[in-house]
C-alpha cells in the first residue's frame, strides 16, 4: 500500500501597481494507509507460557517501526503502549498486556523515521480465563496518592504449589501479565524462591531451587540464557549488578564447620554471565561468627541469606541473613557494618571484633540510644525496634535501605508474635507503606542513612486485605511485592478474592 500528501496551491493575487500579497502554504495532508494483516498474523499465548500474551507477524512494503498500544479497561492509565526498534519491511513483534477472559482492543501502527504513521489498524484479540488456582480479582482499595514509578507492579507469585507463576498487575488490580510453565520440559517445577525481577535488557531473571539453575527468559516465556553453578546449590536471591553479573546466594557443597558438621546457605557467588563462571565468592563462616546462636539454634542454617544487593557507593555488597544481620561486606570479605541486635557477638575468623562494628540505634531527634536493654534486644524504646528475621533488604534512592521486619522471635522471646499475612479478616498492604515504626542509626558518630521500613507481606508472602469471603487462607496469595519497586509507595491495599 502506498500513501498520499495532498497539497492545497494558492496562487498570488495581483492587487494594484506593482504590489504582490505573500501567501503561506498550507500544510500537507498526511493520510495513513490501512494495514492489511495476513491470516495467523496474531497468535495467542504463542509459546504456551504467557496466555496474556500473543505474537504479530507482519510486512510492509514501506519500512517503518511497529507500535502497539492495548488499551485498557480504565482509560490512558490503563493503557499498555509498546514502541519497538525494529525498523524494516517484515516485523514480529510480542503484545503484552492483553486482560484475561477479554475482547482486548490493540492499536497496530506503522511509523517512519520521524512517528509519523505510515499504516495502522485496530485489532480485537480474545484471551482465555486465568489459570486454575489464580487470584480470581485483585481490588484497588485504597488508591495511590502519589505516582507508583510506573503503572505496573511486577508480582513474584508464591504458589501454594511448584511451578510458581509470575505475574504484573496493574495500578486497577487487574492482571496483565503472567508465566505459567505447567508444561515446560525444564520449568514446571518452577521454585523461585524470593523471586523473580527484571533485567537491564528487559527480560526477565531468577535462580530454580528445582534445578539450581539461573535463567534469563523472554516476556513471552522462552529461555534466553541459562547458567549453571557446578558445586553449588542455588537458593533466595538472585541480583543483576550494573555490570551485568549476578550475585547469588547459594550453599556451597561439602561445606562444613571446623568440627565438621554441615552448613548451608551462607555464601554468596558472583557469577560472570557471559563466561559462565564463579568469579569471586563470600563464606559468610569467615566474616561472621557461625558460632553466634542469639536467634537461631540450628548450627547447619546458621545464616540463612535470604537477600543481597550490590552498593556501587563503595563497592560492596549488603546481604541480609536472617538468623544473624543485614551485614554490608567488601569485596574481601570484610565486614563494614551490621545492622542487628548487640547481643552475642565476637570475633570472627578474621580477628575482626564485630561488636565494634555493630550500628548503633538513635531515637527520633538523633541522639543515640544508650539503653542496654534496647541496644542488646531485650526491650524496645518508643522511637526504635530491632529488625527481627528480616526479609527483602532493598535500597532505596535517598541511601535509606527498605526491609521487612518479620518480627519473629521479637526480644528473643520464642515464638513472639510476628508480622504474618492473616485469613481474609485481616487488613495489612502489599507495599512497603506500613512505615510503623522509624529507626535511624549510626556507629561511631558518623550517621548512616539507614531507616527500618515495615512492609507488609511476611516470609516473601502477599498479605490478604478484608475480603468479603470466609475467613480462610487464600494459597496463591502468598507472594511479594516486586523487587523492581524503587520509591516508597503510598498506602495501597488489594484484597485477593478467596475461594
Amino acid at each position: 500500500m502506498k500513501f498520499y500528501y495532498a497539497t492545497l496551491a494558492i496562487g498570488a493575487i495581483a492587487l494594484a501597481g506593482c504590489h504582490h500579497e505573500e501567501v503561506t502554504p498550507q500544510p500537507a495532508v498526511h493520510i495513513t494507509a490501512q494495514l492489511a494483516l495476513a491470516p495467523g498474523a496474531v497468535v495467542v499465548n504463542p509459546t504456551g507460557y504467557a496466555p496474556l500474551a500473543a505474537q504479530l507477524s507482519f510486512a510492509y512494503p514501506v519500512a517503518g517501526r511497529t507500535r502497539l498500544v492495548v488499551h485498557g479497561k480504565h482509560g490512558a492509565d490503563s493503557d499498555v503502549v509498546q514502541q519497538f526498534d525494529d525498523s524494516g519491511t517484515t516485523h514480529s513483534v510480542p503484545i503484552l498486556g492483553l486482560y484475561a477472559d477479554f475482547d482486548n482492543k490493540v492499536d497496530v501502527q506503522l511509523t517512519d523515521a520521524q512517528g509519523l504513521a505510515l499504516a495502522d489498524t485496530t485489532l480485537t484479540i480474545h484471551t482465555g480465563a486465568l489459570p486454575p488456582a489464580m487470584p480470581t480479582a485483585i481490588t484497588v482499595t485504597t488508591a495511590p496518592t502519589v505516582p507508583l514509578g510506573g503503572n505496573f507492579t511486577l508480582v513474584s507469585n508464591f504458589s501454594a504449589s511448584n511451578p510458581q507463576v509470575p505475574l504484573i498487575v496493574d495500578n486497577y488490580g487487574d492482571i496483565r501479565w503472567l508465566l505459567d510453565y505447567s508444561s515446560h520440559p525444564v520449568l514446571n517445577q518452577l521454585s523461585y524462591d524470593c523471586g523473580i525481577a527484571r533485567l537491564q535488557n528487559g527480560n526477565f531473571y531468577f535462580g530454580d531451587k528445582n534445578t539450581s539453575g539461573l535463567y534469563e527468559v523472554s516476556p513471552l516465556g522462552n529461555i534466553v540464557n541459562q547458567w549453571s553453578l557446578p558445586g553449588y546449590t542455588f537458593h533466595h536471591e538472585m541480583y543483576e549488578k550494573p555490570d551485568g553479573n549476578f550475585l547469588v546466594s547459594v550453599s556451597k557443597v561439602g561445606s562444613t564447620h571446623p568440627d565438621g558438621s554441615p552448613t548451608n546457605e551462607d555464601y554468596i557467588v558472583e557469577i560472570d554471565r557471559h563466561a559462565n563462571r564463579v568469579v569471586q565468592e563470600w563464606d559468610l563462616k569467615q566474616s561472621l561468627n557461625e558460632t553466634r546462636h542469639a536467634l537461631e539454634p540450628d548450627p547447619t542454617d546458621w545464616a540463612h541469606v535470604n537477600a543481597l544487593f550490590y552498593d556501587a557507593s563503595d563497592n560492596t555488597i549488603v546481604v541480609s541473613a536472617r538468623y544473624q544481620a543485614v551485614v554490608k561486606l567488601t569485596y574481601d570479605n570484610h565486614v563494614k557494618w551490621l545492622l542487628a541486635p548487640h547481643r552475642g557477638w565476637g570475633l570472627n575468623h578474621q580477628g575482626q571484633d564485630l561488636s565494634q562494628l555493630l550500628l548503633t540505634p538513635l531515637d527520633a531527634s538523633g541522639q543515640a540510644i544508650t539503653d542496654t536493654a534496647v541496644v542488646n534486644g531485650s526491650a524496645n524504646h518508643p522511637d526504635f525496634e530491632w529488625n527481627w528475621y528480616q526479609h527483602s533488604t532493598v535500597p532505596m534512592p535517598n541511601g535509606d535501605l527498605l526491609l521487612f521486619d518479620n518480627g519473629t522471635n521479637r526480644n528473643f522471646i520464642h515464638n513472639a508474635p510476628s508480622t504474618t499475612a492473616g485469613p481474609c479478616s485481616t487488613t495489612s498492604t502489599l507495599f512497603g507503606a506500613l512505615c510503623s515504626k522509624y529507626g535511624r542509626m549510626a556507629r561511631s558518630g558518623a550517621r548512616i542513612p539507614i531507616q527500618l521500613l515495615y512492609r507488609g507481606y511476611s516470609f516473601c508472602r502477599l498479605p490478604i486485605t478484608s475480603c468479603s469471603a470466609p475467613a480462610t487462607r487464600y494459597p496463591t496469595a502468598m507472594a511479594w511485592a516486586a523487587r523492581l519497586l524503587r520509591s516508597i509507595t503510598p498506602p495501597t491495599k488489594y484484597c485477593l478474592r478467596c475461594r
